[in-house]
């Protein structure tokens, strides 16, 4: 089990002028945020998964710019024009008292230009003001959190 990120500088250097560099980092959640898996009793081993309604695809590019065999096929039907620029899995977290803390230092960015998204606020207990909380997806078609989100990175 892997206990601290396998790395001190997950994200490779930020890119220099003339290149664009996003003014945030966002680290999202997968799972619960902009996926639900739905276990079936005849498979359990096969999870069917279901998107937010409210369009992973659309959500990551308007509202982005400001277990890996199965997330990155996840992540490449949500996003198949390329706005998830890295991808980390929970090799890239801490392992406390049970559960994977996402730790921003190891990100090689400013820490006051990183917003972790998730669920669960443990998961961001380490720098708790670099947290945004939202109430986790159920499956259900009437989550709005994902057009939130998205009206509040434009604001900023």
């Amino acid at each position: 089990m892997i206990i601290e990120p396998t790395s001190a500088r997950l994200l490779p250097d930020p890119l220099q002028e003339p290149y664009y560099q996003p003014p945030y980092t966002l680290v999202i959640e997968l799972t619960g945020v902009l996926l639900h898996p739905e276990w079936s009793v005849r498979d359990p081993e096969n999870p069917q998964t279901q998107k937010t309604p409210k369009s992973p695809k659309e959500w990551l590019k308007n509202g982005s710019k400001p277990q890996k065999t199965t997330a990155f096929p996840l992540i490449d039907s949500i996003d198949p024009h390329g706005f998830v620029s890295y991808r980390l899995f929970r090799d890239a977290t801490r392992y406390m008292d049970g559960h994977h803390v996402k730790d921003i230092s190891c990100l090689n960015r400013d820490p006051a230009r990183v917003v972790v998204v998730d669920w669960r606020r443990d998961s961001f207990r380490l720098q708790p003001h670099n947290g945004l909380a939202l109430p986790r997806w159920d499956g259900g078609s009437e989550d709005r959190a994902l057009y939130d989100l998205a009206a509040f990175l434009k604001s900023g």
